[in-house]
């Protein structure tokens, strides 16, 4: 077929999808009302017969994937079955995708000729039908309603004409950068580009560079990508810079008269030996009746940074910080994170305290929320506090052995009451001064980490109650909470199949018996090879935790009432507590919920980007320490399944790479989806989830952050 053949034809297509969507939307505006075809097409003004006998075949397409349904012969009303419905792309690499979406239980699958230029995560409207044999919902983009990515990162392959930036992310599709576009950029470059146009008869976007980042593989440019892809704010407009440095730092005497002042008591920060910014600082002192007086004080960041400024508008736009392997996007500018609001040790600082007086078994005997002055004595790295704890010895020993015993038994009677002990074990590099991975380590999670922890649950917890928890008569007040809904019950039942072939069960009879074995579960693998798969999905077959002013509890902490309230320095959730708290401290009505809300769901949409962000750059330090190990094996275990292979996390540094079905030669494999596994068609092998195999590299892709194996031979 000629070029000009093929445009034709996309261009009839594309007019046929443009007169769908406007059949579609008198049927929507409309849905009482009865009309055949030749209403529709008077409707719409179009009176020649060619046309119209389209309009009649696409009605007649419409009844059979039921959105509209047939009242008398020849004449359709809309169905009341959600025909359309509004979600998020979630494309596959493959090119099709999944639209997930809160109108329906059910994901939508979308083909990729009938995703129509939409884009991964991008919100679409999409008309959904069944497919004949009725096994899956089927959809086709008809609306695009908002772009998730405006700019697109990649390397840009130049010509004598033209040029293509092959993406780095998942699309079915290269940017074609005209010559007069390219700005500069040289054949091999590492690039941002943003898409100017995409006429519906083509199968390639048209861009322009609009940044050049450096040479692929260089830790500088790869690390830039990673913040160009996911669109992170790394540099703080210049008028945001200027508003935090005139923001004055000392603090007023009013402050001193009217804030309750710690800065006698024995208080310490304990923290991860890189951080920078401190936002949280316990103290204690034994009163005179032995109880412990528990101070968990937590940076006054909203005394500083006031609504409707450019600096907090800058921090909703970020929303958190995201902490890649080498560095940090804040949040909000240095001076604030680093400087004024972190509780460095010997510096006067403002907080917002909860402090809590505890008998010796850690029940709480009473509580007050206030305003302090604090001075911290000390910053503790975990390690440092660990020591302490461990050996009885060094700095402020006396109060850590208290804390950590309180702490210890406030863990006890949580996972008594039903929470769940998710600690997965946080990958970790040894890096050079050129950005060079050295070595890969793992951060356990110690008694000092369970220390700050605990008392953070329980400070978090305490303020979510204090709002939350409303006498009947008195009409609940907005609050920002973290919830956490119940496990799906489907993907339990898949995880307790998988984890069968290691030996293990858990109990789903009741929400303390899940609760219960699954504790259990994740001490059983503790140290063993297959720990770090069972304990990732665990967490996957759980719901994800998130923020709304609708408080449902949180599963997994088994906490009726949780807000987060202990980071404002890197969170903007904690921001917005700390603000409505004050408000209905000082006796005010209960605020807007649906600007709460909003508020809601951009603050979790921005942590959803950052652990992605986050995840990505240490996929990338993964790729890169393994690029002088080819040829050499490793022993594993199978990490995931699909289509195109199995993916293999090694036991040793925890890398994870894909075998390609490819290259397993043994045999023709074909993906069982019901089972997650590959079964070989004519001998019967079978690769499933949680395999130990054997495996030896075969080749890196920093540009795609992809490590390729070839299977030895399975256990």
């Amino acid at each position: 077929m000629s070029k000009h053949k093929k445009n034709k034809q996309k261009s009839k297509q594309s007019d046929k999808r443009n007169l769908t969507a406007k059949i579609i939307t008198i049927f929507e505006k409309h849905p009482k009302q009865g009309y055949n075809y030749k209403q529709i097409a008077a409707a719409l003004e179009i009176y020649d017969p060619k046309t119209v006998n389209q309009i009649k075949q696409i009605i007649n397409s419409l009844s059979e994937k039921e959105y509209i349904t047939e009242i008398k012969k020849g004449k359709y009303r809309y169905s009341s079955k959600p025909a359309i419905i509004t979600g998020k792309v979630d494309m596959a690499k493959a090119g099709y995708a999944f639209i997930i979406s809160d109108d329906i239980e059910e994901d939508v699958f979308v083909s990729q000729k009938n995703l129509n230029h939409a884009l991964d995560g991008d919100t679409v409207k999409v008309h959904c039908y069944s497919t004949r044999k009725g096994k899956r919902l089927e959809g086709e983009v008809i609306e695009i309603l908002k772009h998730a990515r405006k700019n697109f990162v990649g390397i840009i392959e130049v010509s004598k004409s033209f040029g293509f930036l092959i993406p780095d992310t998942k699309t079915s599709f290269d940017l074609f950068i005209p010559i007069d576009k390219l700005n500069g950029a040289q054949n091999g470059d590492k690039v941002v580009a943003r898409i100017v146009e995409w006429p519906d008869n083509f199968k390639n976007p048209f861009g322009e560079v609009v940044k050049i980042l450096g040479k692929p593989g260089e830790h500088e440019t790869e690390m830039h990508a990673i913040i160009e892809e996911f669109e992170l704010p790394y540099n703080f407009p210049e008028e945001v810079e200027t508003f935090a440095n005139k923001i004055n730092d000392k603090i007023s005497e009013n402050d001193y008269k009217e804030r309750l002042d710690y800065r006698d008591v024995v208080t310490f920060t304990i923290d991860p030996i890189d951080a920078k910014d401190f936002d949280d600082a316990l103290s204690i002192r034994k009163l005179n009746n032995g109880h412990w007086e528990i101070g968990v004080h937590i940076a006054d960041v909203t005394y500083y940074v006031k609504p409707n400024t450019i600096l907090d508008e800058e921090a909703i736009r970020r929303g958190t910080s995201v902490y890649l392997v080498d560095r940090v996007v804040p949040m909000l500018p240095e001076r604030l994170s680093n400087h004024i609001c972190s509780l460095k040790p010997n510096e006067e600082k403002l907080c917002y305290s909860v402090i809590f007086e505890l008998n010796d078994n850690a029940d709480i005997i009473n509580f007050n929320i206030a305003r302090t002055i604090i001075i911290s004595k000390k910053r503790f790295t975990y390690e440092e506090a660990q020591k302490i704890i461990e050996t009885g010895k060094g700095e402020f020993f006396e109060q850590l052995i208290v804390l950590n015993n309180l702490a210890q038994k406030l863990r006890t009677q949580r996972y008594k009451n039903g929470a769940i002990a998710f600690e997965r074990l946080e990958v970790k590099f040894n890096i050079d001064e050129f950005g060079k991975p050295l070595g890969v380590y793992y951060r356990e999670n110690k008694e000092s980490n369970q220390l700050i922890e605990e008392f953070m649950l329980l400070a978090n917890k305490t303020v979510a109650e204090f709002i939350g928890k409303q006498k009947e008569s008195k009409k609940a007040r907005t609050f920002v909470y973290r919830i956490h809904d119940r496990p799906n019950r489907e993907k339990l039942d898949a995880f307790k199949n998988f984890i069968k072939k290691f030996g293990y069960s858990i109990k789903m009879n009741s929400s303390r018996a899940l609760s219960e074995s699954m504790n259990q579960l994740l001490e059983n693998v503790k140290g063993k090879s297959e720990q770090n798969i069972i304990e990732t999905l665990a967490v996957r077959s759980m719901a994800k935790a998130e923020y709304s002013t609708n408080n449902i509890g949180h599963y997994g902490l088994a906490f009726d009432y949780y807000s987060h309230f202990t980071s404002p320095i890197r969170r903007y959730p904690d921001i917005m507590a700390h603000r409505l708290l004050t408000h209905y401290i000082n006796g005010g009505k209960s605020e807007n919920k649906e600007y709460y809300e909003a508020l809601c769901r951009i603050s979790s949409d921005a942590e959803k980007r950052a652990i992605e962000a986050e995840r990505a750059s240490i996929k990338y330090k993964q790729v890169e320490f393994m690029m002088d190990k080819l040829g050499q094996r490793f022993e594993g275990i199978i990490s995931g399944v699909t289509e195109w292979g199995i993916f293999v996390e090694l036991d040793e540094n925890k890398c994870e790479g894909l075998v390609s079905v490819r290259e397993m030669d043994d045999d023709i494999y074909e993906f069982d989806e019901k089972n997650y596994c590959l079964i070989g068609r004519y001998y019967k092998r079978k690769y499933q989830l949680g395999d130990k195999v054997e495996v030896e590299l075969t080749n890196t892709n920093l540009n795609k952050k992809h490590i390729d194996f070839k299977l030895v031979k399975s256990k």
